[in-house]
């Protein structure tokens, strides 16, 4: 069975965010009990740190990328 870390690294960026669309919709609509926008807000921590864990390594990726290129053209 997998863990909730798993399950967490598991979920795309698209994936995560519109979860946290919804979330973040539900919540401003209220309507729900305390515990239950309690438990509402902690799922969207949780994926907006499955969203910036998915754009850090998106950025990472992009300047490694933007540095090869720059030691390219310093080679030519």
């Amino acid at each position: 069975m997998a863990t909730e870390a798993e399950a967490e690294a598991a979920l795309g960026y698209e994936q995560a965010r519109d979860e946290l669309i919804e979330v973040v919709r539900r919540l401003e609509a209220g309507g729900t009990t305390l515990e239950e926008s309690l438990a509402l807000w902690e799922r969207g921590e949780e994926l907006a740190k499955v969203c910036r864990r998915w754009l850090d390594g998106a950025r990472a990726r992009l300047d490694a990328a933007l540095a090869r290129e720059e030691e390219r053209a310093d080679e030519d």
